[in-house]
């Protein structure tokens, strides 16, 4: 397959949901999983970047875009989603996981998926969270908002606890973009099960035998650089890298060659 040009189709995960998903370039297997509010199209320009070493496939996590969203929602069908497209690439490959879909590859891992190499950058676990804490009064309010359906008032809620300005999500509300974010906005409850209370998971990365590598950028806040360090000391065969001047939002450039060079060594 011509690097530039890319095929479309949909897996069936464990419970009939049919996964949309994307392949570009034909080397070894390489699986993409996206952070909140993205889709496979988020991880286009990554995915175009390493297609001329990898065979890359990118695909739509259950209720975004082009998949299916069968209820009710568990982590476990979204680790058999990701099953399903490992298996479309060949039956293993290496996985990278951006933000909250890191988190949901490290899951799969330790739930046994047949990972060869994992990547995840910037797994937004807390520090400071302990495991048997009760998950925090903002995401109590997001599940509120979401039962009441009201997309547009859960995504404002999600980016201020991200950092965002009010005003500058009052904006936003006004732009062609803020339609297709809160299309995807149920799925920010999917990312919070994911994630579980933020806690940074120590026993089960322990309980990880894959190799790891964690990736933070050295201009992302302290407590996101904190996190990665942890999960990295946590699992087995973890290392940890810093991507200097880089921020949550990494630059695909920037991060292809630290990808090619991990999963080739």
């Amino acid at each position: 397959m011509d690097k530039t040009s890319r095929t479309l189709d949909k897996a069936e995960s464990g419970d009939g949901t049919l996964i949309a998903y994307e392949q570009r370039g034909d080397g070894p297997p390489l699986v993409l999983v996206s952070g909140a509010l993205c889709t496979a199209a988020t991880d286009a320009p990554l995915a175009g970047l390493l297609a001329a070493r990898f065979g890359v496939f990118t695909y739509d996590r259950r209720g975004r875009a082009g998949s299916g969203d069968t209820a009710p929602y568990a982590v476990e069908h979204e680790i058999e989603d990701l099953a399903a497209v490992i298996v479309a690439a060949g039956g293993s490959a290496c996985v990278h996981g951006m933000s909250s879909g890191g988190a949901l590859a490290l899951r799969a891992a330790a739930a046994g998926l047949p990972i060869t190499q994992l990547s995840v950058y910037e797994p937004p676990y807390s520090p400071t969270v302990k495991t048997d804490e009760e998950p925090a009064p903002y995401e109590r309010r997001m599940r509120e908002l979401l039962a009441e359906d009201r997309r547009g008032d859960a995504l404002a809620l999600f980016l201020g606890e991200a950092g965002m300005q009010p005003d500058v999500v009052d904006g936003m509300r006004q732009t062609p973009m803020w339609a297709g974010m809160e299309a995807l906005a149920h799925t920010l409850a999917y990312d919070h099960d994911v994630m579980g209370n933020g806690a940074v998971p120590a026993a089960m990365l322990r309980g990880t035998g894959t190799r790891v590598m964690v990736v933070d950028g050295g201009a992302s806040p302290s407590w996101l650089r904190e996190a990665a360090r942890l999960v990295a000391e946590e699992l087995p065969r973890g290392r940890h890298r810093t991507l200097t001047g880089q921020t949550h939002e990494v630059s695909p450039q920037v991060l292809a060659p630290l990808l090619t060079e991990f999963f080739t060594a």
